[in-house]
């Protein structure tokens, strides 16, 4: 993925941010140079992943197949320097854009839709093999719990919200015509490196060309204190 589609991806969603009047974490607006002197005292943002994540699952096409993410508060399963039991992310899915079917082994999530168009999401239960279960799905969502068939696709608008649980497989679309969906995510501890099971065989983070300068530096690029 090209250095510059990134930073495109990041204005984009820095403007439908703005357009639905969400405010970000101060160090969602630090520029490289401004990483260059964070020390150790900033080193919760560097161990968890906090801030922005681009991703076009190694696919080459965002606009078709991609995410763009910023993760505002983490914990970290994995080290018990961090107490924290919960992560809240924001993320933007483009209309006509697709993020791939998937589960969590460990996480448990809301996915609420913060303003702009609907959001569709399909369900599926996980057999033991991580094939698609063919049985109904329980769907948990605003106070409200029932089954659908597998594959069921659910609209969310804005407003409204899904709980979606370890090992259940869930994608996300657009619905056509809706425009940009600006979704908060509220979960349990975040971690993109050991916690996604694709249904389809796919990378999480991008391979960048440095094609320009960062306009602001990627979750795994942090520079040490």
């Amino acid at each position: 993925m090209k250095r510059s589609k990134i930073n495109q991806c990041i204005r984009e969603m820095e403007d439908l941010i703005r357009e639905h009047k969400f405010e970000l974490p101060p160090f969602c607006h630090w520029t490289p140079e401004d990483w260059a002197c964070k020390n150790e005292e900033y080193d919760e943002i560097r161990d968890n992943m906090m801030g922005w994540d681009i991703t076009d699952y190694g696919l080459g096409d965002w606009d078709k197949v991609g995410f763009a993410l910023i993760t505002l508060r983490n914990g970290n399963q994995n080290n018990p320097k961090y107490e924290k039991v919960y992560a809240e992310k924001l993320l933007m899915l483009k209309e006509g854009q697709h993020s791939p079917m998937h589960y969590h082994w460990q996480k448990s999530e809301d996915i609420i839709n913060r303003g702009g168009g609907t959001l569709i999401i399909h369900l599926y239960n996980s057999r033991e093999d991580d094939s698609f279960d063919t049985t109904d799905v329980l769907i948990n969502a605003d106070g409200r719990s029932y089954y659908v068939p597998a594959g069921t696709g659910v609209e969310l608008k804005p407003g409204e919200s899904i709980t979606l649980w370890p090992r259940q497989y869930h994608d996300f679309d657009v619905k056509p015509g809706t425009g940009a969906v600006l979704i908060g995510e509220v979960s349990m501890c975040n971690d993109d490196n050991t916690d996604n099971r694709f249904y389809e065989e796919m990378g999480r983070f991008p391979k960048i060309e440095e094609d320009e300068p960062p306009y602001r530096l990627l979750c795994n690029e942090y520079p040490t204190a």
